[in-house]
């Protein structure tokens, strides 16, 4: 949405296909980077979605037995803003969708699924859909860009394949309704809702590793579990994850027993990347080229990053009707560093998870990156700087920029 808003702006003829009738889906990458946010004051829109009701988060704390360290601190990065705001996707996408549909450029087809690709002496040149009503029909396009993620229909069909890194853990997203802050108390018997207010807070102990947030009315809670334990955890019954999950954050029952299974959906953990993100006529973004790990909550963030990198470079040569494989791989070289080294980081951030899950993480052997957190606190500003912004943050392109107080047509 966010590649089709600028090409829209640059004036390229652009259209958007989601299979989807609406955007409504729950526990997807809701959060918002200052990096993000940026970019969306420099488009126009900053007004708009300062608007929406959302949290906002400062800090990342993480306790290990009795041991808390504050991970993460954004009250001192750069920049006008210092937090990560929690808005569910489909606020963020109706923003982006609304601006976009004031170019008369721009086209978005909702219920409209992509069911193959059109080729043409091996280069690609648009796709095979199914329309609202079931019709079959082609879109013919000079650049067709797979922006559909982590098990991109489109990056399979184009016949390419991601290197796979093992990753420990699947994930149990879980909603947890929140009762009246007296009620909800942290282990230390504080109230919960007070320390949890502005932060993320993660809990490793006793072989478990969960990690919730304030979203108002309820926790947005992630319980990582080993990975493909998912049938074999859940045949223990409700009760147990109950149990767990009172154990480690502190809940009583009147907390845990608002917790079913039609509460915890469970997210298959995939990580990995292609060696080549494109091949004639075909560009993958995202996490379509690059799959990311739920940790730190970048997957979005980095995906709108590849968008902005790839409207800057290809609006040129779509406009001019040149564009070929080169520049393709441009967007590529721009973004593949950052990309990498986000992987990295949370390839780091895994041998950590799996500790944790194997029962091997405690208060008493803190990892490194720990123990210098809790010495150093101004390496919590440079985390918050590094998670909030990533390396090599993208600005708006010019001719996607709006001058503030100016409507965006």
């Amino acid at each position: 949405m966010m590649l089709g808003l600028l090409l829209a702006r640059a004036g390229v003829q652009v259209t958007v296909l989601e299979k989807h009738g609406d955007f409504l889906r729950d526990f997807r990458g809701d959060t918002v980077h200052p990096s993000t946010l940026r970019l969306l004051d420099e488009l126009g829109l900053g007004e708009a979605f300062a608007r929406l009701e959302f949290p906002k988060l400062e800090e990342m704390r993480a306790q290990i037995g009795s041991t808390t360290v504050v991970m993460t601190d954004m009250r001192r990065i750069p920049g006008r803003h210092k937090y990560f705001a929690m808005v569910p996707q489909w606020d963020f996408l109706n923003l982006i969708a609304s601006a976009a549909a004031e170019r008369p450029s721009f086209t978005l087809r909702m219920r409209t699924e992509v069911t193959g690709l059109r080729t043409e002496g091996g280069r690609v040149t648009g796709v095979r859909y199914v329309d609202e009503h079931g019709t079959p029909g082609e879109l013919a396009a000079d650049l067709t860009v797979a922006c559909d993620g982590r098990d991109s229909m489109v990056r399979g069909a184009a016949g390419l394949r991601q290197k796979l890194i093992e990753v420990p853990m699947d994930v149990w997203q879980i909603r947890v309704d929140a009762p009246p802050s007296s009620q909800l108390r942290s282990s230390r018997g504080d109230p919960l809702a007070g320390a949890l207010n502005g932060r993320v807070f993660a809990r490793f102990g006793g072989g478990q590793a969960a990690v919730t947030m304030d979203r108002g009315s309820y926790y947005q809670t992630a319980y990582l579990i080993g990975k493909g334990r998912d049938a074999e955890l859940r045949a223990h019954g409700i009760q147990r994850l109950r149990d767990r999950l009172g154990a480690l954050f502190g809940w009583d029952g009147e907390v845990t027993g608002r917790i079913g299974w039609d509460e915890v959906k469970l997210l298959e953990v995939t990580f990995g990347r292609l060696r080549r993100w494109y091949r004639d006529g075909l560009l993958c973004i995202g996490d379509a080229a690059h799959t990311m790990s739920p940790v730190g909550g970048v997957g979005v963030n980095l995906a709108l990053q590849d968008a902005v990198a790839a409207a800057r470079i290809l609006a040129g040569p779509l406009r001019r009707g040149t564009v070929g494989v080169a520049d393709l791989a441009r967007v590529q070289r721009r973004r593949q560093l950052p990309m990498v080294l986000v992987q990295k980081a949370q390839e780091a951030e895994h041998g950590m998870i799996r500790a944790a899950l194997d029962g091997t993480l405690d208060e008493k052997r803190l990892p490194v990156p720990m123990r210098l957190m809790r010495r150093v606190p101004a390496l919590r500003t440079v985390a918050g700087t590094l998670g909030g912004f990533g390396v090599w943050p993208e600005r708006a392109p010019a001719f996607a920029r709006v001058s503030p107080g100016v409507r965006s047509r």
